[in-house]
Formats: C-alpha cells, sequence, structure tokens
C-alpha cells in the first residue's frame, strides 16, 4: 500500500528543510565552506592555468631544475589539468602545410 503526500505537507517539509539549511550556513559553518570553495577552486582552477601558461611560455627555455619542478607541478594538479585538457590546445604555431 503505498501512501500519498499532499503536495501541501511537501511544501511544508522542503520550506523547513530549506529553513534549516539556512541557520545551518549562518553559523561557522558558512567561513568553512567559503575556505574549501576557495581552495578548491585554486586547485582545480587557477593553478592548472597558471601552470599550463607557464609551460606553454617557457618550454623550449626551461633548465633542468625548472623542468623538473614544472613536472611535478604537473603531477600534483593533474586534475586540474584533465579538466582543461579538451579545450586547451598547445600545437605550436607555423608548422606549416604537410
Amino acid at each position: 500500500m503505498r501512501v500519498r503526500i499532499p503536495p501541501r505537507a511537501l511544501n511544508l517539509r522542503s520550506r523547513a528543510l530549506l529553513d534549516s539549511l539556512l541557520t545551518f550556513l549562518t553559523g561557522p559553518a558558512l567561513p568553512v565552506l567559503l575556505a574549501y570553495g576557495a581552495i578548491g577552486g585554486a586547485y582545480l582552477l587557477v593553478m592548472p592555468l597558471v601552470l599550463i601558461l607557464w609551460m606553454n611560455r617557457r618550454w623550449h627555455e626551461m633548465g633542468k631544475i625548472e623542468r623538473t619542478a614544472i613536472y611535478g607541478l604537473v603531477f600534483l594538479f593533474f586534475p586540474g589539468l584533465i579538466l582543461f585538457a579538451p579545450f586547451i590546445n598547445l600545437r605550436m604555431a607555423g608548422q606549416g602545410e604537410a
């Protein structure tokens, strides 16, 4: 036997859930969530873009130590680099027609 919940009761239940969520976010949890969002955004978006731009600009002038450090950063920020991989084309310009 299936119990039917009247739409008004569902609306009250969802409103109570939203109110409890908003009261939770106005307390000390909001700065923590903002900090996690900032750290996650820097890890997944900002640092991989900086790393891609750095590699694109310095690829042929890097020394051994700089290249080793860059490869270490590639390993560290690999999830963010994978997110940008479908959208970035790093083929060198001027290869001409074959």
